[in-house]
């Protein structure tokens, strides 16, 4: 690998990637809102207020991440930020609409769970990969480790340890318990995708 050509990205390819990524995590915050579970992140915290409002998932996801857009042109520049705000944006679409094109009559939660964190390690991976991101938290992480030396890992488990607890006052223990699993088989994905050495392209 240390002698591979290293392939830019072309603008298709980008697009592809930010019209097809969110809409993977939306399919699964799709199985997340049916089987009442939640996950980590801004997402995971839109689900709080979600829960304990009422208010529409895709509107406080966009809601949500607006004061996070200020860390990330500082922590990465503004090609990441408009990616992600472009990304961001779609997901909050994709979160409403795909209700409308799509009704799920059974759903184990237990595979709700595994199922959602996969589609959403999948699609954070794309959007790793091209330089984009869901914004949120996770940029709030890296700023925070550039300007101040805290640990972005530690920072981001820190804070979904907090959302984690937190839903225990709106789900009950055994949906938070499954959230966790779906939390598990997220980053399980991205734990053995996301090496370096192991993806040519930029």
């Amino acid at each position: 690998m240390a002698n591979a050509v290293v392939v830019p990205h072309s603008l298709a390819e980008d697009l592809q990637a930010l019209l097809v990524a969110p809409l993977f995590v939306a399919f699964a915050v799709l199985l997340f809102r049916q089987a009442g579970l939640l996950t980590g992140g801004s997402v995971g915290l839109a689900f709080l207020v979600h829960y304990a409002s009422g208010w529409p998932m895709g509107l406080v996801v966009f809601a949500i991440n607006l004061p996070f857009y200020v860390f990330a042109i500082r922590a990465m520049g503004w090609e990441f930020t408009v990616k992600t705000f472009a990304a961001v944006s779609l997901l909050a679409i994709y979160t409403e609409a795909l209700p409308l094109l799509i009704s799920i009559q059974s759903l184990d939660s237990l595979f709700a769970s595994v199922m959602a964190g996969f589609l959403t390690g999948v699609g954070l991976l794309i959007l790793i990969r091209h330089k984009a991101s869901l914004g949120g938290l996770g940029v709030l992480a890296l700023y925070l480790q550039n300007t101040r030396g805290w640990p972005a890992g530690k920072f981001q488990m820190a804070v979904d340890c907090v959302i984690v607890g937190a839903a225990l006052l709106v789900r009950d223990p055994l949906s938070v318990g499954l959230s966790i699993i779906g939390a598990l088989a997220l980053n399980l994905v991205i734990a053995v995708n996301h090496k370096a050495g192991r993806y040519v392209g930029v």
